[in-house]
C-alpha cells in the first residue's frame, strides 16, 4: 500500500506528520511517498492552505495535524479488505 504526504520543506506542520508516520509505516508496512506542493503549480493551487495533507490515492486520510484514529481506521479496514 502506498500513501502520500503533500508537503512543503519549510512547514513544520509537514515534518511532525512526517515524523509521527514513521510509526505506522513501520507498523503496517506502507510505503510513503513524500510530495513537495511548491514544485508542481496544480498541487500547490490544490492543496495550499490544506497542507500537510495525508491521502490513498485520491482519498484524504487527514491534513494539518496527523489523526491518528482516522490513520489506524483506514490501516485496518484496508487490512481486512473494505477499501
Amino acid at each position: 500500500m502506498n500513501l502520500t504526504l503533500m508537503f512543503r520543506e519549510y512547514c513544520s506542520l509537514c515534518h511532525k506528520m512526517k515524523d509521527a508516520l514513521e510509526t505506522y509505516r513501520l507498523q503496517y508496512g506502507f510505503e510513503l511517498e513524500i510530495i513537495d506542493v511548491d514544485e508542481n503549480a496544480e498541487l500547490e493551487e490544490k492543496y495550499n492552505e490544506l497542507v500537510p495533507v495525508l491521502l490513498h490515492g485520491d482519498r484524504e486520510i487527514c491534513h494539518w495535524f496527523l489523526d491518528e484514529n482516522a490513520l489506524r481506521d483506514f490501516l485496518d479496514n484496508y487490512r481486512k479488505g473494505n477499501i
